[in-house]
């Protein structure tokens, strides 16, 4: 195995145990829905961004569920682990496609942000839907706030975090 991909497989175990901490200990009840805002997406976005879509992918999906998993939220486990995964795999595409179109990198950190608050919002309402029928409607504004919060704290952890670290792409 060469330096490099051994570097690649150390910062995504650093990023997978980062989300797991920033999603785990670090949480607020959201009312009505069992579940939790956390800053853990934060660190999911950052992932894709800073690793690229399958290091950071890869990254996020496992960090992600293993929160769920530890904290009790077995049966959300393999859908968090997809939902995370193409979050983080789609902010890493989103971020080095638009690279020529988008100069400034925090517009771009945005630009994932949204697009992952739409996968998140939409991923959990489609499996909400299978389990709690038309009541999973209501945890759509506690994922919106979710993602939103991930999108407004990554892009202030960014510019803080990019002098610091190279991308991986």
């Amino acid at each position: 195995m060469s330096d490099s991909k051994s570097l690649h497989i150390v910062r995504s175990a650093m990023f997978a145990a980062l989300i797991l901490v920033a999603t785990f200990i670090i949480k607020i009840p959201t009312p009505g829905t069992g579940g939790y805002i956390h800053p853990g997406d934060a660190f999911v976005i950052l992932s894709g961004v800073i690793l690229g879509p399958l290091y950071g992918g890869a990254a996020a999906a496992v960090g992600s569920a293993l929160a769920d998993i530890l904290g009790g939220y077995f049966i959300y486990a393999p859908i968090t682990f997809l939902i995370k995964g193409i979050c983080a795999l789609g902010s890493g595409f989103i971020f080095g496609r638009f690279r020529d179109k988008i100069k400034k990198d925090h517009l771009r950190v945005i630009l994932c942000g949204v697009f992952s608050t739409i996968i998140v919002a939409g991923g959990y309402l489609v499996f909400e839907l299978f389990i709690y029928g038309k009541g999973a409607i209501a945890s759509v504004p506690a994922n919106l706030v979710q993602g939103l919060s991930g999108l407004v704290i990554s892009s202030l952890l960014y510019p803080l975090l990019i002098p610091r670290v190279k991308n991986d792409y």
